[in-house]
């Protein structure tokens, strides 16, 4: 597959237009290993380093529909990898949104730096995916790790009617969970089951 088609994939599957742009201006092979460019727009996970992944452009589209995330906004992704998915979110919230990812591998947490040094709007973080960062709270929260419940310390870190997305679940399926913040109660809004994501390194 190639952009062209992935592109025509995602349209098909009804994801919104700036959702769809944002996917047509990102390069993902600039966020693949060289030995997995061939690969970079099929629509599948691929492994990154240190047993984690870069994840299916589907399931990236669908949290990013979950999120709803609008223009100038402040969002935080945890577990953002390589940095594909900082990308997406920069191109979706514009010059004017800021940006900021925390990625506890610290191989990874450079790489994403690098992949990143043109977005201005981007900051990224290495370390605990449960540390409070001083740019909080923030409008989205998007976690990109399987974890058996969202912590206490990342809900708090969300604005008020602030949303957050996680894959939420024990074992090996979990459910893609949209979660909004009202006053101090964490409301669930959508599930969507059935994905498999790398587990939450704590």
């Amino acid at each position: 597959m190639d952009k062209g088609q992935l592109i025509s994939l995602l349209n098909k599957e009804g994801f919104s237009e700036k959702i769809i742009n944002a996917f047509e201006k990102v390069e993902r092979e600039n966020f693949v290993p060289e030995n997995f460019k061939k690969l970079s727009y099929e629509n599948i996970a691929l492994p990154i380093s240190s047993e984690q992944t870069i994840s299916q452009p589907s399931t990236i589209a669908l949290a990013l529909s979950l999120l709803k995330i609008k223009e100038n906004q402040k969002v935080l992704e945890i577990g953002s990898g390589c940095g594909y998915v900082l990308a997406l979110i920069s191109e979706i919230v514009g010059e004017k949104g800021k940006v900021y990812g925390i990625e506890i591998l610290k191989d990874l947490a450079e790489k994403s730096k690098q992949n990143l040094k043109n977005y201005k709007n981007i900051t990224i973080y290495n370390k605990n995916g449960k540390s409070k960062i001083e740019e909080a709270p923030f409008k989205r929260i998007l976690i990109s790790a399987a974890l058996e419940e969202v912590p206490k310390e990342i809900l708090e870190q969300l604005e008020e009617n602030g949303i957050l997305v996680a894959p939420v679940g024990p074992g090996f399926m979990q459910t893609l969970t949209s979660i909004r913040r009202k006053k101090d109660k964490f409301v669930i809004e959508k599930e969507i089951p059935g994905f498999i994501f790398v587990h939450f390194v704590d």
